[in-house]
Protein backbone atom coordinates (compact mmCIF):
# COMPACT_ATOMS: atom_id res chain seq x y z
CA UNK A 1 0.00 0.00 0.00
CA UNK A 2 2.46 2.31 0.84
CA UNK A 3 4.37 1.42 -2.52
CA UNK A 4 1.11 2.56 -4.25
CA UNK A 5 1.15 6.06 -2.50
CA UNK A 6 4.76 6.65 -3.20
CA UNK A 7 4.04 5.80 -7.04
CA UNK A 8 1.41 7.95 -7.07
CA UNK A 9 3.09 10.83 -5.34
CA UNK A 10 5.87 11.04 -7.01
CA UNK A 11 5.53 12.76 -9.57
CA UNK A 12 3.95 15.73 -7.71
CA UNK A 13 6.54 15.93 -5.39
CA UNK A 14 9.46 15.71 -8.44
CA UNK A 15 7.11 18.80 -9.59
CA UNK A 16 6.99 20.94 -6.20
CA UNK A 17 11.04 20.73 -6.50
CA UNK A 18 11.39 21.19 -9.75
CA UNK A 19 9.30 24.16 -10.06
CA UNK A 20 10.37 25.83 -6.77
CA UNK A 21 14.14 24.81 -6.33
CA UNK A 22 15.46 23.62 -9.79
CA UNK A 23 14.96 26.91 -12.30
CA UNK A 24 15.19 26.11 -15.33
CA UNK A 25 18.08 28.82 -16.90
CA UNK A 26 18.21 27.81 -20.76
CA UNK A 27 16.51 29.89 -23.55
CA UNK A 28 16.19 28.95 -26.98
CA UNK A 29 16.95 32.53 -29.05
CA UNK A 30 19.95 33.55 -30.45
CA UNK A 31 19.98 37.08 -30.42
CA UNK A 32 19.30 39.32 -27.53
CA UNK A 33 15.35 39.89 -27.13
CA UNK A 34 14.77 43.94 -26.71
CA UNK A 35 12.26 45.85 -25.35
CA UNK A 36 10.08 47.65 -27.66
CA UNK A 37 9.22 49.77 -25.00
CA UNK A 38 12.66 51.06 -24.12
CA UNK A 39 13.85 51.78 -28.02
CA UNK A 40 11.75 53.11 -29.57
CA UNK A 41 12.03 54.50 -33.36
CA UNK A 42 13.36 57.66 -33.04
CA UNK A 43 12.08 60.46 -35.34
CA UNK A 44 14.56 60.99 -37.81
CA UNK A 45 15.34 63.12 -40.80
CA UNK A 46 16.25 60.07 -43.11
CA UNK A 47 16.45 59.89 -47.14
CA UNK A 48 17.23 57.53 -49.81
CA UNK A 49 20.13 58.01 -51.47
CA UNK A 50 19.30 60.56 -53.90
CA UNK A 51 18.11 62.93 -51.04
CA UNK A 52 14.27 61.78 -51.08
CA UNK A 53 12.93 61.64 -47.79
CA UNK A 54 12.49 57.63 -46.99
CA UNK A 55 11.65 56.17 -43.03
CA UNK A 56 11.90 53.22 -41.59
CA UNK A 57 7.92 53.45 -41.29
CA UNK A 58 8.00 53.00 -45.33
CA UNK A 59 8.68 49.26 -44.45
CA UNK A 60 5.71 48.29 -41.95
CA UNK A 61 4.25 45.53 -42.51
CA UNK A 62 7.58 43.49 -43.10
CA UNK A 63 10.69 42.62 -40.77
CA UNK A 64 13.65 44.26 -41.20
CA UNK A 65 17.14 43.33 -40.82
CA UNK A 66 19.28 46.45 -40.21
CA UNK A 67 23.13 46.98 -40.74
CA UNK A 68 24.49 50.49 -39.63
CA UNK A 69 27.33 51.98 -40.65
CA UNK A 70 29.34 54.46 -42.80
CA UNK A 71 29.41 54.54 -46.70
CA UNK A 72 33.05 53.28 -46.75
CA UNK A 73 32.44 49.70 -46.41
CA UNK A 74 35.68 47.34 -45.32
CA UNK A 75 35.32 43.56 -45.60
CA UNK A 76 33.79 42.98 -42.16
CA UNK A 77 31.14 45.12 -43.59
CA UNK A 78 30.71 42.99 -46.92
CA UNK A 79 30.37 40.07 -44.79
CA UNK A 80 26.91 41.48 -42.79
CA UNK A 81 25.97 42.29 -46.04
CA UNK A 82 26.25 39.11 -47.73
CA UNK A 83 24.83 37.43 -44.42
CA UNK A 84 22.18 39.32 -44.43
CA UNK A 85 21.18 38.38 -47.80
CA UNK A 86 21.91 34.73 -48.02
CA UNK A 87 19.71 34.52 -44.81
CA UNK A 88 16.70 36.18 -46.41
CA UNK A 89 17.46 33.63 -49.17
CA UNK A 90 17.26 30.71 -46.85
CA UNK A 91 13.89 31.58 -45.34
CA UNK A 92 12.31 30.01 -48.59
CA UNK A 93 8.45 31.50 -49.62
CA UNK A 94 9.07 33.42 -45.70
CA UNK A 95 11.84 35.27 -47.72
CA UNK A 96 9.16 38.16 -49.20
CA UNK A 97 8.35 38.90 -45.92
CA UNK A 98 11.60 40.44 -44.66
CA UNK A 99 13.55 43.48 -46.05
CA UNK A 100 17.31 44.23 -45.49
CA UNK A 101 18.49 47.94 -44.77
CA UNK A 102 21.53 49.22 -44.57
CA UNK A 103 21.20 52.40 -42.29
CA UNK A 104 24.24 55.08 -43.75
CA UNK A 105 25.25 57.25 -40.70
CA UNK A 106 27.45 59.54 -43.24
CA UNK A 107 27.06 61.76 -46.25
CA UNK A 108 29.94 59.90 -48.53
CA UNK A 109 29.04 58.79 -52.06
CA UNK A 110 28.24 55.18 -51.79
CA UNK A 111 30.46 52.51 -54.36
CA UNK A 112 28.67 51.77 -57.32
CA UNK A 113 30.02 48.60 -56.57
CA UNK A 114 28.27 47.67 -53.50
CA UNK A 115 25.09 49.05 -55.10
CA UNK A 116 25.15 46.53 -57.53
CA UNK A 117 26.03 43.98 -55.37
CA UNK A 118 23.64 44.61 -52.92
CA UNK A 119 21.33 44.38 -55.00
CA UNK A 120 17.72 44.55 -52.96
CA UNK A 121 18.83 46.14 -50.02
CA UNK A 122 17.31 49.64 -48.95
CA UNK A 123 19.68 52.18 -48.86
CA UNK A 124 18.75 54.74 -46.46
CA UNK A 125 20.86 57.95 -44.95
CA UNK A 126 20.33 58.81 -41.22
CA UNK A 127 21.97 60.84 -38.57
CA UNK A 128 24.91 59.54 -36.94
CA UNK A 129 24.08 61.25 -33.50
CA UNK A 130 20.68 59.96 -33.04
CA UNK A 131 21.36 56.16 -34.54
CA UNK A 132 24.36 56.12 -31.66
CA UNK A 133 21.70 56.79 -29.16
CA UNK A 134 18.76 54.43 -30.25
CA UNK A 135 20.27 51.39 -30.89
CA UNK A 136 21.71 49.24 -27.58
CA UNK A 137 25.43 48.12 -28.09
CA UNK A 138 27.23 45.33 -26.27
CA UNK A 139 29.59 46.65 -23.63
CA UNK A 140 32.73 48.05 -25.23
CA UNK A 141 30.75 47.20 -29.03
CA UNK A 142 30.26 49.46 -32.19
CA UNK A 143 26.21 49.91 -33.64
CA UNK A 144 28.41 49.00 -37.50
CA UNK A 145 29.25 45.43 -35.21
CA UNK A 146 24.99 43.96 -35.10
CA UNK A 147 22.29 42.98 -37.30
CA UNK A 148 19.39 44.22 -36.06
CA UNK A 149 15.70 43.35 -36.39
CA UNK A 150 12.54 45.57 -36.52
CA UNK A 151 9.13 43.37 -36.31
CA UNK A 152 6.41 44.53 -39.05
CA UNK A 153 4.96 46.77 -36.41
CA UNK A 154 7.95 49.10 -36.20
CA UNK A 155 9.48 48.18 -33.18
CA UNK A 156 12.90 46.90 -32.62
CA UNK A 157 12.68 43.46 -30.96
CA UNK A 158 16.47 41.84 -31.30
CA UNK A 159 20.08 42.12 -31.67
CA UNK A 160 22.17 39.41 -32.92
CA UNK A 161 25.99 39.21 -31.27
CA UNK A 162 28.76 40.47 -32.89
CA UNK A 163 30.69 37.83 -35.61
CA UNK A 164 27.16 36.35 -35.37
CA UNK A 165 26.63 32.80 -36.94
CA UNK A 166 24.54 32.91 -39.93
CA UNK A 167 22.87 28.92 -38.52
CA UNK A 168 22.00 30.13 -35.71
CA UNK A 169 20.46 33.67 -36.89
CA UNK A 170 18.43 31.70 -39.69
CA UNK A 171 16.81 29.89 -36.46
CA UNK A 172 15.82 33.07 -35.05
CA UNK A 173 14.42 33.79 -37.92
CA UNK A 174 12.35 30.54 -38.68
CA UNK A 175 11.22 31.10 -35.62
CA UNK A 176 9.82 34.72 -35.87
CA UNK A 177 8.44 33.61 -39.05
CA UNK A 178 6.49 31.15 -37.94
CA UNK A 179 5.36 32.61 -34.56
CA UNK A 180 4.04 36.00 -36.47
CA UNK A 181 0.97 35.69 -38.25
CA UNK A 182 1.55 39.27 -39.67
CA UNK A 183 4.26 40.62 -42.07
Amino acid sequence: MFAVLLVCAAPILASYLTYFFIKPEGRTNYGDLLDPRQRPIPVMATTSLDGAPQTLDDFKGKWIMLKVGGSTCDQKCQDMLFAMRQLRTMQGKDADRIERVWLITDKEPLETFMLRVNDGTRFIRAPADVVNKWLPLEQGGKVEEHIYLIDPMGHLMMRFPKDADPAKVKKDLVKVLKASAIG
